[in-house]
């Protein structure tokens, strides 16, 4: 059967929205189940080191937009944040990292950390936004990563709507509020109940946005 553009993941996650993935080892037919989905422009819940979030391919524009409606912000405000393979792929996103930065940002990565950094300029056309900053994040979790290097390149990352943090550790609880916004949950087990710990280094001093999971101490 041969699908439309748009189709193929409306119909071949119709029996399989509720996917699970090994936490340690990622099954790849599963995984290609995924890309696929994200390439088609489709919108994911999926497991970080932290929380369960909200996922999409950063060159689906409909996708992007579909995941602020979800979360009924505005797209051009939004603060988003990519998920990155390693910090090689993060350099893509944002502008020239110095020396110190690297090794702050090497010394943390993979980590429940969310990095706010310069934002290269293909960033705001991604997003269709005049934001010159980006959040950045290297999970550590393999299911994450695994999706982001089967892909070739990041994904959007957003925080599930609401505050309803006990109700965003269970997949299968997930999958029965959000099956009819969302084409795929990533089952990768119980989540965390912790967001990242937000760090903002735009500044000459990287301070802390919001505490999470990740420990911070004040650089020297």
């Amino acid at each position: 059967m041969l699908l439309s553009s748009g189709g193929f993941c409306n119909f071949f996650l119709h029996c399989f929205m509720l996917l699970h993935l090994h936490p340690e080892n990622p099954q790849p037919r599963n995984g290609k189940t995924i890309t696929n989905c994200l390439l088609d422009g489709g919108v994911i819940i999926y497991p970080t080191d932290t929380l369960y979030g909200l996922g999409c391919d950063i060159f689906k524009a409909k996708a992007v937009e579909r995941i602020c409606r979800i979360k009924k912000i505005d797209p051009a405000k939004a603060q988003l944040s990519f998920i990155c393979y390693n910090l090689s792929d993060m350099s893509k996103y944002t502008k020239s990292i110095s020396t110190p930065l690297y090794r702050l940002l090497k010394n943390h990565l993979p980590g429940p950390y969310t990095f706010i950094l310069p934002a290269s300029k293909q960033v705001p056309k991604i997003l269709k936004s005049k934001k010159n900053t980006i959040g950045l994040r290297v999970p550590d979790n393999n299911i994450a990563r695994s999706i982001v290097r089967e892909l070739g390149h990041p994904i959007l990352s957003a925080s599930l709507p609401g505050d309803m943090v006990e109700e965003y550790t269970d997949p299968a609880l997930m999958f029965e509020n959000f099956r009819n916004l969302v084409d795929l949950v990533v089952d990768g087990g119980i989540g965390g109940s912790s967001p990242s710990t937000i760090v903002d280094c735009t500044e000459e001093e990287p301070f802390v946005v919001r505490k999470g999971l990740g420990e911070w101490e004040e650089q020297d």
